[in-house]
């Protein structure tokens, strides 16, 4: 992969992702980012909307990572995201015997994008290789590990997961 193009792409989701199941076994989720470049025009003082690219994505699951599951469960119709990825290149002949190229974005990394909203993220469970008895005790690994180890009647604010919308702004301490 020395030689491929990566890229990153930041804009909204056009539809929910699509997952599907190939005849190999394989698990994909499809979709299509829409790009739309804002530029200010100094003589109106109004920012304008350039042409909008729609850009087909796709990401796959694989042995240790879950892309293409995790993209289908997280984000929705009209989300913004920001995708990284490998771009493809594919040559075909269309129905009426032209020949046809459409560029897709392999996604390797995604999420939302935070400028305009919030998200709350999990990390996905780890199968599990020993019965829950025989695990060690101690470090469980990540910041969920962390929360699960806690006191529940510790004093302190950060102790318990964060809400949002309360009704005045600010946190209860």
């Amino acid at each position: 992969m020395a030689n491929d193009i990566i890229t990153c792409v930041v804009g909204n989701l056009t539809a929910d992702p699509e997952i599907r199941t190939i005849p190999s076994g394989g698990t994909v989720a499809n979709f299509t980012i829409a790009v739309t470049p804002s530029r200010y025009d100094s003589r109106s003082g109004q920012w304008q909307d350039g042409e909008t690219t729609f850009l087909r994505c796709s990401a796959w699951d694989g042995a240790k990572r879950m892309m293409a599951t995790n993209i289908v469960q997280s984000l929705a119709k009209g989300q913004r995201v920001v995708a990284q990825g490998y771009l493809n290149q594919h040559d075909y002949t269309g129905n009426d015997g032209s020949p046809r190229t459409s560029i897709e974005l392999r996604v390797i990394a995604i999420g939302p994008d935070l400028s305009t909203q919030i998200a709350v993220c999990e990390r996905n469970p780890k199968p599990q290789q020993q019965p829950q008895e025989a695990q060690p005790a101690g470090y469980q690994g990540g910041f969920a590990g962390a929360a699960r180890n806690r006191q529940s009647d510790s004093q302190e604010p950060w102790a318990s997961p964060a809400t949002y919308g309360a009704s005045d702004g600010e946190p209860e301490f």
